[in-house]
């Protein structure tokens, strides 16, 4: 079973313009998110997919494989499907550009659940406490018994109508993993009602019947979605 990362990394942003370009540490957003993931040691092989010139040549500096997109996206999975006519694994990872600090642990978690035959689509969730859980920002799942998502929100889910004590609430991490099957079905999908509601791509496939399977992990991404995420990210790598 071969796998692939690949790395969607669009140009335009709206919070921190240019971000997957900004400086970290002599290294670029995209080029730190790049190196962390390939270093985890998961992957077969590891593809940047980009609409710009600037992000491709900065891969090549590093002489990582470059899939130059040609046409225009709904979200990160239609963006790397077409670069399947160049990739030929059997499982790919969508891995968010603007997550220069990959765990190769949540990653190796999330392909194993593809020894499992029935698994088509996974992802990864952490558990947050309920104050974040009010954070529309932070999107949140809750699951079967089996870990498959119900259902993913910007709101609190579940509510919590009587105030129970210990109620757990997960946030979920970007982060998608699909057979190559699976990826191209998801493009074949219409954008959906909720999709377009909650802005969230993953409520395509629910709509659609699609399992997506949870994986949970204690690892917290840094996603860099402003100038304060970028300043943070330079405080873990001790910069100031």
């Amino acid at each position: 079973m071969k796998i692939a990362a690949l790395i969607p990394a669009r140009y335009a942003s709206t919070r921190l313009p240019a971000k997957l370009v900004q400086d970290l540490g002599g290294k670029s957003v995209i080029q730190r998110t790049y190196l962390s993931t390939q270093a985890t040691g998961v992957f077969d092989e590891v593809w940047v997919v980009t609409d710009h010139e600037e992000i491709a040549n900065q891969i090549k500096e590093l002489g990582g494989n470059v899939f130059f997109s040609q046409k225009e996206h709904e979200s990160g999975s239609d963006r790397i499907a077409e670069a399947l006519e160049s990739v030929h694994s059997d499982i790919i990872v969508n891995v968010q550009g603007d997550e220069p600090f990959q765990d190769k642990d949540s990653l190796a978690d999330l392909v194993a659940e593809f020894t499992n035959t029935g698994v088509e689509v996974a992802s990864l969730k952490t558990m947050i406490s309920e104050d974040e859980a009010q954070n529309p920002n932070f999107v949140k799942v809750v699951t079967d018994h089996l870990g498959d998502a119900l259902y993913f929100s910007r709101s609190a889910i579940p509510y919590n109508r009587d105030k129970i004590k210990r109620l757990s609430y997960w946030k979920h991490i970007g982060v998608y993993a699909y057979r190559r099957k699976a990826l191209l079905g998801f493009t074949q999908m219409k954008k959906s009602e909720l999709e377009t509601l909650e802005m969230l791509e993953q409520l395509r496939l629910l709509e659609n019947g699609v399992k997506i399977r949870m994986v949970e992990t204690k690892h917290h991404t840094v996603a860099i979605d402003t100038l304060e995420d970028l300043e943070r990210a330079r405080s873990i790598l001790g910069l100031k």
